[in-house]
């Protein structure tokens, strides 16, 4: 299991010296954020079972996660998913499965808690895949949690998605560019919700 300090902190995911993380295309051009919507917890409904299907007891977890998880927050209209897999290494396990039922290898980066990403097209979605022992998913359910249930923050971080998306989408960036302008802010939240769940905080 991860540790508190590892689940407490800000990894930093830049590929080692010539390695890429891409398997397929790039940053996904997609920016605009857009009003809350209703149908997301439905779609989330839908990816669940298309990825339960698929891998059956392989799936030792399966969070909705991201900004589309939290009631009231705007948010770019794709759906993100945390699943927690015995060996990510082990592609074999779980990918062709997983390719079979729609969703696209996109991601692979070993050195960052060994996460892959594969997308889906409809509904569009990013499923994160994680091992047992990683800090990402437990990182990414305190910082939900804490939006739920904190509306102060969850308007903080509203406004600050908003002007990230407007800014980008005005100089035509792609999503890391989006994520980054509003990094200072997410973290700012993340350490009051690490704090709150007795984490360590730096």
């Amino acid at each position: 299991m991860a540790t508190a300090e590892e689940i407490a902190s800000f990894p930093d995911d830049t590929p080692p010296p010539g390695a890429s993380p891409w398997v397929a295309g790039g940053p996904s051009p997609m920016v605009a954020v857009v009003d809350p919507d209703p149908a997301w917890p439905v779609s989330f409904e839908r990816l669940d079972g298309l990825v339960r299907d698929a891998l059956g007891p392989r799936v030792l977890q399966l969070d909705h996660i991201g900004s589309t998880s939290v009631p009231g927050l705007p948010a770019k209209p794709v759906i993100d998913l945390d699943l927690v897999v015995a060996d990510p290494d082990d592609e074999d396990h779980y990918v062709p499965a997983l390719e079979a039922a729609g969703f696209v290898l996109w991601v692979r980066e070993p050195w960052w808690d060994g996460h892959r990403l594969l997308r889906h097209a409809d509904p569009a979605a990013n499923l994160h895949v994680f091992g047992p022992d990683s800090a990402g998913p437990w990182r990414d359910r305190v910082f939900r949690d804490w939006l739920r249930a904190h509306d102060d923050d969850r308007d903080r971080y509203a406004a600050v998605k908003r002007e990230a998306s407007d800014a980008a989408v005005g100089a035509g960036e792609h999503a890391m560019q989006y994520n980054a302008r509003k990094q200072e802010v997410l973290r700012d939240i993340a350490r009051r919700a690490f704090a709150a769940a007795g984490l360590p905080v730096r």
